[in-house]
């Protein structure tokens, strides 16, 4: 058996959160580490990201992660990831340079500067396995696919791709650098497969750059707010253009997409048409533009532009209120799981007077592989076995059949699922082992992962609301002494539900005069689950509903002052509680990597590169 596996830690079966490690010879290669937005589902949360466990296990092992793109799919768990290990990032200069905007906020990474920029030239030495790159074509400059050499054969990782010829020079696929990599032998394809549903031809991004051009020719008079994702730079080069072209002004709204911008410009990966003074107005200059002349240019938090268009709608801007004569124009194609956000946000768009335009209805617009695509890389390469990654499984199903139509026998496409362990055994990929591989549900500043009882709490909340019931007891008269309060939040109307309220009162203190009566060794959870289980068995014969329900007890004490129990918690500010609440300080580890790796531009350690084509 051979020590050569190739393990998803996301990016199958699902939208985004791209991450896969191949483990040669002991030495784990990560490939990219992307995060996904929430479900609508998923009250509360920011982002998702994968579960690290087995990385962090094994971080001695881990060579490095190798970014493809800058997009958050491919960098955004980036900060969470070198919160737990420090390990070396490689990626294109304009790849790494978002993803050190990425990491910046994290103070914990305030000192963290172990990055290597590579390009298509680029071969890293790490003894037994090279690591190479090639050009390809995505809406963002400088995206790579990876190239895991090995004396076993070639691991392939296209990264997000598709093929465009009209592509401009740091937008374009090398052809002659896939020949050259098919024409040695590829053990396994990671193949982009998001695309490959739709059979409808892909847009050139000279068709889409004459579309948008034709959008802001078309509605001359009226302002426009366009709605695009930060790090699509294709996209933004797009809208400055025709923003240029028409005499507007370009408010940029955010500092997602103010840091996204400067970096381009500084990098010469965007270009004005006229003087940047010409160019951009500031958002507070908004109320003296005429309306004919304004462009603004949103992307909301972390770049998704979806979520923040529907606060926009709803008058939760600070700065911008949508009106009459608005043009708004959306030139992101919205994941799956957003369709009805973004069926949500038109409508409420319409109703504040506004127009909507979505790119995605009159165009295919996509930075994935089609059908077609798919199937052309797979002839460049000649891989023995295919991986479907980067999509649902509705996706990956179409990928495998773009793959069978090109000769690739059927038990040599692998849909693999989150944690799966393909191992190179004997001239074949087998499945040796799975193991669980959960999601880490980000919300708020931090590495704090909600989980799932959280999120189950909240979706409770939110559909069946809360029931409070207050009431204090004497414990040594074994009696309530006081009658219960009641609360109801997003589950009844108080005032119109007089009996319903009068009977969770009486059942409240016949449960607590019950437990008092017959307990011989009292328990405070015990008492709390007798109220809660009664209660919710109640409200839900009455209504069909099941709210959360809390039952909140105070005991009188000798000095006739309540002590408040909330199942053994307490909030600290009694004094008589013999449980007070304590902050914890938790210490984060920066765990340092053994070995040193180095790009093109070092000569140190371990590793060597060169600046010449893989070989």
């Amino acid at each position: 058996m051979t020590d050569l596996s190739i393990i998803p830690f996301g990016g199958v079966r699902e939208n985004g959160k791209s991450m896969y490690a191949v483990t040669v010879d002991d030495t784990i290669f990560i490939l990219d580490a992307g995060l996904k937005y929430p479900a609508t589902d998923q009250l509360g949360i920011d982002v998702v990201i994968p579960d690290f466990e087995y990385l962090v296990k094994n971080q001695d092992k881990i060579a490095g992660v190798f970014l493809t793109h800058g997009h958050a799919d491919a960098i955004g768990a980036l900060p969470f990831l070198l919160q737990q290990i420090n390990v070396p990032i490689f990626g294109s200069e304009m790849t790494i340079a978002l993803a050190k905007l990425a990491i910046q906020d994290e103070s914990e990474l305030k000192d963290y500067d172990d990055y290597h920029v590579v390009n298509e030239k680029t071969e890293i030495d790490f003894g037994d396995v090279k690591i190479s790159f090639f050009n390809t074509t995505h809406s963002i400059p400088e995206s790579l696919g990876i190239v895991v050499g090995t004396h076993y054969g070639q691991v392939v990782y296209t990264g997000d791709f598709k093929f465009d010829p009209t592509a401009e020079s740091y937008y374009q696929t090398d052809f002659g650098r896939l020949v050259e990599i098919g024409s040695h032998p590829v053990l396994a394809l990671l193949g982009d497969a998001a695309g490959t549903e739709d059979s409808t031809p892909s847009a050139s991004e000279i068709q889409i750059h004459d579309y948008i051009h034709d959008t802001f020719v078309e509605n001359k008079g009226r302002r426009i707010i366009v709605a695009a994702v930060a790090s699509n730079i294709q996209r933004i080069q797009q809208v400055i253009d025709a923003a240029a072209a028409t005499k507007r002004k370009v408010i940029l709204s955010g500092n997602d997409i103010e840091q996204v911008v400067h970096t381009a410009l500084k990098l010469g990966k965007l270009h004005l048409p006229k003087p940047k003074a010409e160019l951009f107005a500031k958002i507070k200059d908004l109320d003296n533009l005429p309306a004919g002349e304004t462009t603004i240019l949103e992307t909301g938090r972390m770049g998704e532009p979806i979520k923040h268009l529907n606060r926009m709608a709803n008058g939760e801007d600070p700065h911008i209120n949508i009106g009459d004569g608005d043009l708004v124009f959306i030139t992101t194609t919205p994941a799956t799981a957003m369709e009805s956000m973004v069926a949500q946000t038109r409508n409420m768009l319409f109703q504040q007077g506004a127009d909507v335009k979505q790119i995605s209805t009159d165009l295919r617009s996509s930075g994935h592989a089609s059908f077609d695509d798919l199937q052309m890389m797979i002839n460049l390469l000649k891989p023995d076995y295919f991986f479907p990654v980067q999509g649902e499984y509705r996706v990956m199903e179409t990928a495998k059949k773009a793959a069978e139509e090109v000769n690739i026998p059927a038990k040599h496409i692998l849909m693999a699922k989150n944690g799966d362990q393909y191992q190179w055994d004997d001239g074949k990929f087998i499945l040796k082992d799975s193991f669980t591989v959960g999601e880490t549900l980000i919300d708020g500043a931090g590495f704090n992962d909600i989980g799932n009882v959280v999120l189950r709490d909240r979706r409770i909340l939110s559909e069946d609301g809360v029931f409070v019931s207050v009431v204090t007891i004497d414990r040594k008269k074994r009696k309530v002494v006081s009658k219960p309060k009641l609360t109801s939040r997003g589950f009844v109307y108080v005032k119109a539900n007089r009996d319903l309220m009068q009977e969770a009162s009486r059942l409240t203190v016949e449960k607590i005069e019950d437990y008092l009566a017959n307990v011989k060794d009292f328990d405070w959870n015990e008492l709390k689950n007798n109220v809660r289980e009664g209660l919710s068995r109640y409200l839900f014969n009455e209504t069909r509903r099941r709210p959360m329900v809390m039952p909140v007890v105070m005991e009188v004490n000798q000095n006739r002052r309540p002590r408040h129990n909330n199942g053994g918690k307490s909030n600290g500010n009694n004094k008589n509680n013999n449980h007070p609440n304590k902050k914890g300080n938790e210490a984060s580890k920066k765990r340092n990597h053994k070995g040193n790796h180095k790009s093109h531009n070092n000569n140190q350690g371990k590793g060597s590169a060169t600046g010449q084509p893989a070989k």
